[in-house]
């Protein structure tokens, strides 16, 4: 198994990712004119404060229809909470980049510099918050004279963590796949996202690097849902197994919840009592499989569950359950669900 920073230097280094990466998460980039047919890897030869080079960054050079190179810079971020001084970093590499263009002698007295989007991809589990403004981390008033004297540097955040609607959904997306994968999730929810990876592979045939890169993928969402399965390599055969995984679950969950209730109606010495208790199991684990799938599609829809909201989930009756998990799949908001 490859670790998450060499899968994702595998994957940003294929043109397709990286286009369908702008795309989808940087759209405001495409007004640029962007040529991604021309795009070329540019060697990443930047050194941080340490000294060390930062392999696990990538960059591309991306042809503009107005005759300027785009320099895009992949910062990929794989600790677990988010860097207060990323801003300063940024501005580092992007000089180091211009310093690194210049001594190659690609330009020559009289020209400009080409312009560099930095693009931090962050997958940690806490959310991303520090500034993405470099003149937000300077001591300065706003509206001072001094602000005219200060560098600028801004960068685009992608936290994968933090990704909610269209985005998600758009159907061709590979690089919305991938954001997804890195999304946490049930057992359940796992299942129709392997399907939407296995659709996809089969209708864009030839990319098997990028579809080995992917059932890697997989099988960390999988390890992340807490499910012990080994992947075969087939994506169809890893979704086979975890269906019957999951299948095998609720029948013991049912089992479970029946043998409770057979051993508490015994208790009473009473069939009606038995009978009661058994189907007070079945209940509790259909309860349970609910309760499970409504909090997952929660957190995917409108992020973290408050426990407030969880509470009442743990609360409600098979029906109530029934009539959320309906709502979610159009509810504007999470309130719409609990109160339409």
């Amino acid at each position: 198994m490859l670790g998450a920073d060499q899968i994702y230097h595998r994957l940003f280094s294929h043109p397709l990712m990286v286009e369908q990466l702008v795309r989808d998460f940087v759209p405001d980039a495409m007004a640029a004119d962007l040529d991604f047919q021309g795009m070329e890897r540019v060697s990443a030869k930047s050194y941080g404060q340490s000294g060390a080079r930062r392999e696990g960054d990538v960059i591309w050079r991306i042809p503009t229809g107005y005759g300027t190179d785009v320099y895009l810079y992949l910062m990929l971020e794989f600790q677990s909470q988010s860097d207060c001084w990323m801003a300063v970093r940024t501005l580092v590499y992007q000089g180091l980049l211009w310093q690194q263009i210049i001594a190659e002698k690609r330009l020559k007295a009289g020209d400009k510099l080409p312009p560099v989007l930095l693009l931090v991809v962050y997958n940690g589990e806490s959310r991303w918050s520090a500034e993405t403004d470099l003149l937000d981390l300077i001591a300065l008033p706003d509206g001072s004279p001094l602000c005219y004297w200060q560098p600028q540097a801004r960068y685009h955040l992608l936290d994968m963590g933090d990704v909610r609607g269209e985005a998600l959904a758009r159907p061709d997306g590979l690089a919305a796949l991938l954001v997804r994968l890195e999304q946490r999730h049930e057992p359940e929810t796992l299942v129709p996202l392997i399907d939407a990876v296995i659709d996809w592979f089969r209708s864009h045939p030839g990319y098997e690097e990028l579809k080995r890169l992917f059932t890697e993928l997989v099988q960390d969402a999988i390890d992340a849902a807490g499910v012990q399965l080994a992947v075969p390599g087939d994506l169809r055969e890893t979704r086979a197994m975890l269906s019957t995984q999951i299948k095998r679950w609720r029948e013991e969950w049912t089992a479970e919840g029946m043998a409770k209730g057979m051993a508490k109606g015994m208790a009473k010495g009473e069939a009606e009592g038995m009978a009661r208790g058994v189907a007070e199991g079945m209940y509790a684990g259909e309860h349970r499989a609910q309760v499970r799938t409504l909090r997952r599609l929660l957190e995917r829809r409108f992020g973290p569950v408050p426990e407030d909201i969880r509470e009442r989930i743990e609360a409600a009756d098979r029906e109530t359950l029934e009539v959320w998990l309906d709502r979610i799949l159009d509810a504007p908001s999470r309130d719409a669900v609990f109160n339409a």
